[in-house]
């Protein structure tokens, strides 16, 4: 398994170790743990692994587990489908190349700019490449900041008027949002322009870090969002992302008032 993945893996097992209850597992509590979660041992043994074999990936050695090994211990860990799809991307190996900010295609962005309804195009960090008016009336208008402030993730967790956009439901969506941009991130884990927004992220949210420390996964998915718009009220819409067949890495984001 090539760094950094490796690291990002290890931190990953010991992060579900630790939060999973033993009783949850069928082992008993009667001994005192002096930490949460469960031993490495316990880990190993439910995983059907030698607990040396199990202490290296924990450590981020320079080994690379079989997919059996990894759905076992996906088993042992009662890792969810993305957690389960998160730890089986972090053992391929690691894309080498320096992150760019990505280019949207003309055609894409003249369609996205067309859409009455709220639109967007964000690439693999979560910068804002595109956007429609209609984005631009409802969150932000994208065009007025700094391309390197373009960033769904920075105006969410950052700027006060995502606050008060999003008013009650504020935590609940950012948290959401940070366990879905980990599963991104652990993959560009030492890149300097990933280092870089959490960075800022820690500098500008105080719930960031807790967050992030959580290591927490979740996947993508359509849904619904309330708003709290300061001229229009109460919204509610539908929204839904897509992959660009031109470039995987962009995602489209569509809203729909409900």
């Amino acid at each position: 398994m090539a760094d950094p993945n490796r690291d990002a893996f290890g931190d990953f097992l010991r992060s579900r170790r630790e939060r999973l209850n033993p009783k949850a597992v069928g082992l008993s509590t009667a001994r005192r743990r002096r930490t949460p979660g469960l031993r490495r041992e316990e880990v190993a043994e439910l995983a059907g692994i030698g607990v040396d074999w199990y202490i290296r990936l924990e450590q981020g050695r320079a080994i690379r587990p079989s997919v059996t090994t990894v759905d076992a211990l996906a088993r042992a860990l009662r890792l969810n489908k993305a957690e389960h799809a998160h730890l089986r991307a972090l053992t391929r190996d690691a894309d080498r190349r320096r992150f760019t900010r990505e280019t949207v295609p003309e055609t894409l962005r003249r369609m996205v700019e067309s859409l009455d309804q709220p639109a967007y195009v964000t690439g693999r960090r979560w910068d804002v490449l595109a956007w429609n008016a209609a984005a631009a009336d409802i969150f932000i208008d994208f065009g007025r900041l700094a391309e390197a402030d373009r960033n769904t993730l920075l105006y969410m967790l950052t700027d006060p008027g995502a606050r008060r956009l999003f008013a009650a439901t504020w935590a609940a969506e950012a948290k959401r949002m940070v366990a879905q941009f980990r599963a991104t991130h652990d993959l560009w884990a030492a890149d300097p322009a990933f280092l870089d927004l959490l960075r800022r992220l820690r500098m500008g949210s105080s719930e960031f870090a807790i967050w992030w420390e959580a290591h927490d996964i979740r996947g993508n998915g359509a849904g619904q969002k309330l708003l709290n718009h300061p001229e229009r009220g109460l919204l509610r819409f539908e929204y839904a992302t897509f992959q660009a067949n031109d470039d995987p890495t962009l995602k489209l984001a569509i809203y729909t008032p409900v």
